[in-house]
């Protein structure tokens, strides 16, 4: 019968193992996201007590009042392992979707506890690099952030194909609207801007965008025609775009990661239904655990009762 405890021997058996057949202690640890003094301690329980001494180590009452309920800690380490989340949007899923209240710093230490509190490397954040001046529109629509993700698939035929994902950001509530294209041109940039026209539930003031191709003349002519100013950021300042070039992270990180393709139509669905989890299911930091459609309806109460008072 497999065990949580012969998982957890299992897993450290794969580590120790890797090492030896890579021969980089250094590479093995980056790989799986674990120190090297705590794969050095794992090789020394091997070396002195077999499989057992690679046994969790009873440090105390196993039924400690103060000890997060096993339960909640298979939750933390299943969110950790499939999404590789932090220990603050864990504690925010936790919240809101099983009712458990658990704070980010002791989600921490149950990731200590597990040797997981380190993610592996391809998916830690990089280095800010200086940090840049923030800011936040109030007003839904005041201010829409707009931008192209470049994708990469193996089809059916074995051969590597280009797709181009548009994404529209708002930069008070961040909801987004996405879809992706053949092709990268002005044509579709305009298609595009239609489709968000017709999503986006307040009207659109104005558009900010890098100085690519598919934003130039026509683009910029079409905006223009509908009332929408449009603004292009400082050349070589993506930081200037800083939240939709964020939520292409995000995408990367928790919907392409996961995908697989199968063909362009199958490829636009999954997007919808990942647009809506990220607009009415997902909760963001940068709102306190909030969805973006609900911070919407928060700002547009605020408007109805000042507009009363």
């Amino acid at each position: 019968m497999v065990t949580d405890e012969s998982r957890y021997i299992k897993r450290k058996l794969y580590v120790l193992n890797y090492a030896k057949q890579v021969g980089d202690v250094k590479k093995a640890c980056r790989y799986f996201g674990i120190a090297r003094s705590t794969f050095y301690e794992w090789r020394n329980q091997y070396k002195n007590g077999g499989e057992e001494g690679l046994a969790r180590k009873k440090t105390g009452s196993v039924n400690h009042p103060k000890r997060t309920p096993k339960p909640v800690e298979d939750l933390i380490l299943y969110l950790r392992k499939t999404y590789h989340f932090g220990p603050d949007r864990i504690a925010m899923f936790l919240g809101r979707y099983h009712q458990i209240k658990i704070s980010g710093s002791g989600v921490r230490w149950v990731l200590v506890r597990y040797g997981m509190n380190r993610l592996p490397q391809n998916t830690r954040k990089p280095s800010p690099g200086p940090k840049a001046k923030l800011y936040e529109k109030q007003v839904p629509g005041h201010h829409i952030q707009m931008d192209v993700k470049f994708l990469s698939f193996i089809n059916k035929d074995n051969k590597r194909i280009k797709r181009y994902q548009y994404t529209a950001i708002d930069d008070a509530t961040r909801i987004r609207v996405m879809k992706i294209y053949k092709r990268h041109t002005q044509k579709n940039a305009i298609d595009f801007m239609n489709h968000v026209i017709k999503k986006l539930p307040f009207r659109i003031k104005m558009v900010r965008t890098d100085n690519g191709h598919e934003f130039q003349a026509r683009f910029h002519w079409h905006l223009l025609d509908l009332g929408i100013n449009h603004v292009y950021i400082k050349p070589g300042s993506p930081k200037l775009n800083g939240k939709v070039e964020r939520s292409h992270r995000t995408d990367e990180q928790e919907f392409y990661k996961f995908l697989e393709y199968t063909d362009d139509a199958n490829l636009n669905d999954q997007l919808d239904v990942w647009e809506k989890y990220y607009n009415l299911h997902r909760p963001h930091s940068s709102h306190k655990g909030f969805t973006s459609y609900e911070v919407l309806k928060a700002k547009l109460e605020n408007k109805a009762v000042e507009c009363q008072s």
